[in-house]
């Protein structure tokens, strides 16, 4: 049995974009599709409830996932002011380089907005740390975007605290997203507070310089990454025979709620606190459905720590 398109609940980023939708559509795989295959990703996920869709410039080669959306948009019947559109710059794959210099930053925009056919965007994003950085020009980058209307929101990437703490001394405008890593396999961002001064195992090692309770003090939204995959590209841990505890525990939950198990391990994202919002990355209109149910899904205290357990970790 499943649930019927949901409602999706929205939050309000702070000192970012209002009314934004807790699930987000995330384009990457989007060259693959023709645009009317893409049109109806779109219009699926915004029926869903979906209102966010994230890119980045590295996404198909020469931005080819904004040049499908721009493409397909059209074919939706949506209006621009009806969604919110999220890019992300700084990933470099033909010089095989980060750079976060003020000429690719605005050069960056300058091309997001031609492919995807608008006149601004909601949010940009630094994508990835380009180790170079200097912040001075990332402010005149940023200035000069805010400036002339091409930008509304800025935010970053898979940065740490002190990296981000660098950026706000010299940025003046609110950094309100930090787009992370975060799945029931790839917990690291959530492990370490639990095992601290434990020399017996390595998730007591901080490997984000405690990302998480850093954005929560700072109002930064967090944005979850590939939330059903095993670490960076090996696939997903639903249905995967090296994750059977977790299966077992992502089945039961998913028959009791009536939903899908990739449904349950997105609420078990949502079910945090710090108002995570979760990106998803397929490109099934069936799968869209499914996981959006997860907004509908009671996850108690238990049952959250019983996927986190099962997901391989322990209780010190």
């Amino acid at each position: 049995m499943k649930r019927g398109v949901p409602d999706l609940k929205n939050i309000n980023i702070v000192k970012g974009p209002q009314n934004a939708s807790i699930i987000i559509q995330g384009c990457m795989r989007m060259p693959s599709l023709t645009k009317e295959k893409a049109a109806e990703v779109i219009r699926t996920a915004y029926d869903c409830g979906i209102n966010f869709f994230d890119h980045a410039t590295c996404y198909g080669e020469n931005g080819a996932a904004e040049t499908r959306f721009s493409e397909a948009f059209p074919l939706t019947g949506l209006k621009r002011e009806d969604i919110i559109i999220q890019s992300k710059c700084g990933i470099c794959p033909e010089r095989h380089e980060f750079d976060w210099t003020k000429e690719n930053i605005v050069s960056s925009v300058e091309g997001i907005l031609q492919r995807l056919k608008i006149d601004y965007l909601d949010t940009l994003l630094l994508h990835r740390p380009d180790l170079l950085f200097d912040p001075e020009e990332v402010a005149e980058a940023f200035d000069a975007l805010e400036i002339a209307g091409k930008v509304r929101f800025f935010g970053v990437s898979n940065l740490m605290p002190m990296q981000t703490e660098l950026l706000k001394k010299y940025v003046k405008q609110p950094l309100v997203i930090n787009q992370l890593q975060l799945s029931l396999e790839q917990s690291q961002l959530i492990d370490q507070a639990l095992y601290m001064n434990n020399k017996t195992t390595d998730y007591s090692i901080s490997r984000d310089g405690s990302a998480l309770d850093y954005c929560r003090l700072n109002d930064i939204t967090i944005q979850a990454w590939s939330p059903l995959q095993v670490g960076m590209f090996g696939g997903t841990f639903i249905d995967n025979p090296d994750f059977p505890e977790l299966n077992k525990v992502l089945a039961e939950l998913a028959e009791r709620e009536g939903v899908s198990k990739a449904a349950i391990a997105v609420a078990w994202i949502l079910r945090h606190p710090a108002k995570i919002q979760t990106i998803i990355g397929t490109m099934n209109p069936e799968h869209i459905k499914d996981i959006c149910s997860a907004v509908n899904v009671n996850l108690s205290h238990s049952d959250w720590y019983r996927l986190y357990l099962s997901s391989g970790k322990f209780l010190p």
